[in-house]
């Protein structure tokens, strides 16, 4: 099924049916639960709805300590695969182009918040285009973003609905145009802009979810129910502390006459009646079960989470090996990877696409295609740089590394290995001549 097929089935060929499509009540639902979680990012707790309660006939008000463990697991999780830009690899004058393409349109920068989004509500979109003969990358909002997918999965055509200006906007692609429409200026619904769409449909990328072959999950919502707890559990602890510095005053034997206990008693004392007893009574602190409790909830956040307890200076790491610190890591290395296989299935399509602007320009390379380059992450695990510089000495002395992958493995060079070899020839080349003359 095409989009004009779906438009006249479903649609009844309603001219305005991305207005319908937008609300459809499941993108509705799925929209509501992304900006469920911006919400809870930007720190809208339910510990925060605790209200005002009454102690000793006094309105007393509750504490919400809130912990922002959410936004920090996800940028954690985001840095750690691209903290460091990703490398693409292959036959040089091919690697060479997209790199180029790469800087030019900023596209580092679009993978960082195309897996932050994938991370945060479990789908991100991307739009590549030409603009001023650049090809550049464009993150589509998770809350604007509607696919549309017929039924055998397949996208045939996407919808950005989004508010400005007081105005409503909807930019709805097809496989060969894209038309802008909006009401700004007061005025009905009407088709403002069209232009022929180049590129194709935005890229939809996603993680797993049970539940939805197309849409994915945010990672967030495996833990956030325990971050709750904490919060719940840290809240509620810090009023009773508070509460327990007013403990209540007993007499035992005959009440006190006139004015009772004056409540600003410093340095006096008390006199009572023989047999009389007089104690501020008050419940004890179970720290040690807080403390249980609390740790026990935290330890199982990092678990979920798959975060290193190191990175939450939760553990100690003196006189670790290198080996040991790789065991540390071994969860967010795995997580890491399942954030890898999403994002290449999505620069796969990235790639094709790139590739039929650069044709489109005059600028393609005869011979080669997209199937010569390849992709390198590289996680932000900490290493031991002389023991990584060594190991690649050895199997240099061997013969069974070639210079160019010895300066794309060494951690203290960022440059690309064509830029540092020619920059070593052309070095090489003025030794010789000085040594000639």
């Amino acid at each position: 099924m095409n989009i004009k097929e779906y438009i006249k089935i479903i649609h009844n060929n309603n001219p305005l049916w991305f207005i319908d499509e937008v609300n459809h009540y499941e993108n509705q639902r799925r929209i509501a639960d992304v900006l469920k979680m911006k919400h809870y990012l930007e720190g809208k707790h339910a510990i925060m709805n605790r209200g005002v309660e009454m102690y000793n006939n006094r309105p007393y008000e509750s504490r919400k300590v809130m912990l922002q463990y959410a936004k920090l697991i996800a940028n954690l999780e985001t840095s750690y695969l691209l903290k460091n830009p990703v490398t693409i690899v292959g036959k040089e004058e091919l690697s060479e182009r997209f790199k180029r393409v790469y800087k030019e349109g900023s596209f580092n920068k679009a993978d960082y918040d195309l897996l932050s989004r994938l991370i945060k509500f479990g789908d991100s979109y991307e739009y590549i285009y030409i603009d001023n003969g650049k090809i550049k990358s464009k993150v589509i909002e998770s809350e604007n973003a509607f696919p549309i997918y017929n039924e055998a999965l397949e996208i045939i055509a996407f919808v950005e609905a989004f508010e400005a200006l007081e105005s409503d906007f909807y930019i709805i692609y097809y496989p060969e145009k894209v038309e802008k429409w909006s009401n700004i200026g007061g005025s009905d619904l009407r088709r403002i802009d069209r232009y022929s769409n180049v590129s194709g449909l935005p890229i939809h990328y996603h993680n797993d979810n049970e539940l939805d072959k197309v849409f994915g999950k945010s990672d967030l919502a495996d833990f956030l129910n325990i971050i709750d707890n904490m919060e719940d559990l840290l809240s509620k602890f810090s009023d009773s502390f508070y509460k327990f510095h007013n403990p209540i005053p007993v007499v035992i034997g005959q009440q006190l006459k006139g004015e009772g206990i004056n409540q600003n008693l410093v340095g006096e004392g008390l006199v009572l009646d023989d047999g009389s007893d007089f104690k501020m009574v008050s419940n004890s602190v179970n720290e040690k079960a807080f403390e249980t409790i609390y740790k026990t909830l935290k330890q199982e956040l990092l678990n979920i989470s798959s975060t290193p307890a190191v990175s939450l200076n939760n553990t100690d790491v003196s006189n670790l090996s290198e080996v040991s610190m790789k065991l540390l890591f071994t969860l967010s290395d795995m997580k890491a990877s399942m954030n890898e296989r999403f994002l290449r299935n999505g620069f796969e399509k990235r790639f094709e696409i790139v590739e039929k602007l650069l044709d489109l320009q005059g600028q393609s390379i005869e011979g080669q295609n997209i199937h010569d380059l390849d992709l390198v992450f590289h996680y932000a695990r900490p290493i031991n740089e002389k023991d990584v510089i060594d190991n690649l000495k050895s199997l240099s002395e061997m013969g069974a590394i070639s210079k160019e992958t010895i300066i794309d493995l060494a951690p203290l060079l960022q440059q690309s290995s064509h830029e540092e070899l020619r920059k070593i020839n052309a070095e090489n080349s003025r030794e010789s001549n000085l040594v000639v003359e």
